[in-house]
């Protein structure tokens, strides 16, 4: 008899499959990224429509099979509804998510990394944060996560005030990083500063970012 696993995480990814069935990739705390099926999720009223969404996060219930899982519950704390009613905040959210999708790997301890994006989606939606601030405070501090972060010599271009908030983006937990705000002209150094980053740091093209860079 299969036996239930119930994990805590975020809907990264979602695709239809076949006719009512959709896949999803979730960022879990206890077992990574990991794959799962959910039949009948995109048949009207079926319980797991929202759930299986991007941007769900909460618990999920699911069989564990060979090479995938089936999602059977999922009991959703935030659908980041906010995010879902703003075109612009939207498709940083799905960056982040793509960002999230790129590194992380099953079976890993991938805790900093779902707290980050629970955390940059938080600031996304509140009216508080410039939505370019936040996308320089996920990039940088994903790349450091994943051990990427360049030679601390090359802040050695940027003025003191953003040497210094590059440092603490670099030394603060993720449930505190969203506590600041910057100047025009400090933004504008972090976010050349970011694109030098992430020009070294990934190999992929990501889809919404594509859109992203013409609306900002």
């Amino acid at each position: 008899m299969q036996e239930f696993v119930e994990l805590t995480g975020i809907i990264i990814k979602s695709e239809p499959i076949g006719e009512y069935d959709r896949r999803v990739v979730i960022l879990t705390k206890e077992r990574g990224k990991i794959s799962a099926f959910a039949r009948l999720a995109r048949k009207p009223n079926n319980r797991l429509m929202a759930p299986t969404n991007p941007f769900s996060f909460g618990q999920f219930r699911l069989y564990e099979g060979r090479s995938s899982y089936s999602l059977s519950e999922a009991e959703i704390t935030n659908y980041f509804e906010e995010l879902r009613q703003d075109y612009v905040g939207a498709y940083y959210g799905m960056y982040f998510l793509e960002i999230c999708d790129y590194y992380t790997r099953e079976n890993i301890d991938e805790t900093q990394m779902l707290k980050l994006i629970y955390q940059s989606l938080r600031a996304l939606g509140s009216p508080n944060f410039d939505n370019r601030l936040v996308r320089c405070i996920f990039e940088l501090k994903s790349v450091m996560i994943n051990g990427e972060f360049p030679q601390i010599t090359s802040l050695s271009g940027l003025s003191g005030s953003a040497a210094y908030t590059v440092d603490y983006i670099m030394n603060t937990p993720a449930q505190k990083l969203f506590s600041f705000n910057v100047k025009e002209e400090i933004l504008q150094e972090l976010r050349i500063f970011c694109r030098k980053v992430c020009k070294k740091s990934f190999d992929r093209n990501f889809k919404s970012l594509e859109i992203l860079e013409n609306i900002e």
